[in-house]
């Protein structure tokens, strides 16, 4: 019955609300609609995952490790079980290796701020830094923007900075276009690409998933102790391209696949020592699973130490936790969306991983006169805030320009 309210209720939303797309969070609403629409009813099981028809690098068929649990058996192990309570910000690899890193680092010298959330493989695709390593440049791309990643860990080192590495996964334009075999390819052999140009590589290809594995795992040599994988999904609205598109494919569910990609990630990374986190889309906490994109809350979350819901008040639309205008409401907004994500994690007992949402510090504007305000430091301390009330202590900062409220209650 609450799948079918939120569903209604999402689409009450499209109807009378607006949209919007800044940050990591690109997919509009009326697409995710489009998925909840044509989602099956799942039942999550605490236990096992089974995922039909996809294969682990040793031939066999991949299946999520069981240890005889039923959910509350099964403890996880957190690989750095010594980590802060994170407060951290995003920073791109053009501040990372450039002169507004000086500022950046100073905002975490004279703030509660601790963290810092770096692009070692970006939002196009690009590897950020220079690197020998003959496993990434097989298939990757990189770019000097970090020309010297041993003097930037040891400058986060020297300011106590806990180092987190954003690789943005699916979302590979470079490696569609090098490598079409590896992306959706249209009819007359051209590398399909949504209406922002960015193109997407196949999760169902095991080649993928280990580039960018190898890409974390040398992240973690250089130091970064947690790697964050972001654009973890199939392209928004999918399920209305896939019949057109040719593609590889297994018999595995999208929803299956993603998660299996989730818990190999983890698998091969926890040996070394490093965190694995995933950005999701805020809404997936408040509604049910997310098919044609491939994205279900809980079975990710289960397979990850930390999980960053993007609950920017801006991705709300009109009604949202009973707000008219959420971005003109944080407080409110950044309250419900806790509140669901709780009823969604909670029944998972020790499978749930540390909760760490991306919050708003921009103003988003394109929403237009009245459905949006200014953000600065009341806004960003309602936030926090309402994340203290809801039992989160840990919460990440989102600003596309790396342009922060220096004031905020940190």
């Amino acid at each position: 019955m609450d799948a079918i309210i939120s569903t209604l209720l999402l689409l009450f939303h499209v109807l009378t609300g607006s949209t919007s797309g800044a940050g990591t969070q690109t997919a509009s609403t009326h697409q995710l609609l489009a998925d909840l629409l044509t989602a099956p009813a799942v039942k999550l099981q605490p236990g096992a995952l089974a995922l039909s028809g996809t294969t682990t690098d040793t031939g066999k068929p991949a299946v999520a490790p069981t240890n005889g649990n039923t959910g509350n058996a099964f403890v996880k192990h957190d690989p750095q079980p010594d980590a802060p309570k994170v407060k951290g910000i995003y920073v791109t690899a053009h501040s990372a290796g450039g002169t507004r890193m000086d500022s950046l680092l100073k905002l975490l010298d004279d703030t509660d701020l601790n963290s810092m959330v770096i692009d070692i493989k970006d939002d196009n695709g690009y590897i950020t830094y220079p690197t020998a390593n003959p496993e990434l440049l097989k298939l990757g791309k990189p770019q000097k923007y970090i020309r010297d990643m041993p003097l930037l860990m040891e400058r986060l080192k020297k300011h106590n900075v806990y180092p987190i590495g954003r690789i943005v996964v699916f979302k590979d334009t470079v490696l569609a276009r090098s490598h079409p075999e590896l992306s959706f390819r249209r009819k007359d052999g051209s590398v399909w690409a949504n209406g922002k140009g960015d193109s997407f590589v196949n999760a169902y290809k095991k080649e993928v998933w280990d580039y960018n594995i190898a890409v974390a795992k040398e992240a973690a040599k250089m130091g970064f102790k947690e790697i964050q994988f972001d654009y973890v999904r199939f392209p928004e609205g999918f399920e209305k391209k896939a019949d057109s598109l040719i593609f590889d494919k297994t018999k595995a569910s999208r929803v299956d696949t993603i998660a299996a990609f989730v818990d190999y990630a983890k698998s091969k990374l926890e040996p070394l020592g490093v965190r694995v986190s995933v950005d999701i889309f805020g809404y997936a906490a408040s509604v049910p699973a997310a098919e044609g994109i491939g994205q279900d809350f809980v079975k990710i979350s289960k397979h990850v130490d930390v999980i960053s819901p993007m609950i920017y008040p801006s991705h709300y639309s009109t009604g949202w936790f009973g707000v008219k205008d959420p971005d003109t409401n944080p407080y409110a907004t950044i309250q419900g969306a806790m509140k669901d994500t709780h009823k969604k994690l909670d029944p998972i007992g020790s499978f749930k991983p540390v909760i760490r949402p991306w919050i708003q510090d921009f103003t988003a504007s394109w929403l237009g006169k009245g459905h949006y305000i200014k953000y600065g430091k009341p806004q960003v301390d309602a936030q926090i805030k309402a994340l203290q009330d809801a039992g989160v202590q840990e919460y990440l900062l989102w600003n596309a320009n790396n342009h922060y409220t220096a004031d905020a209650k940190f």
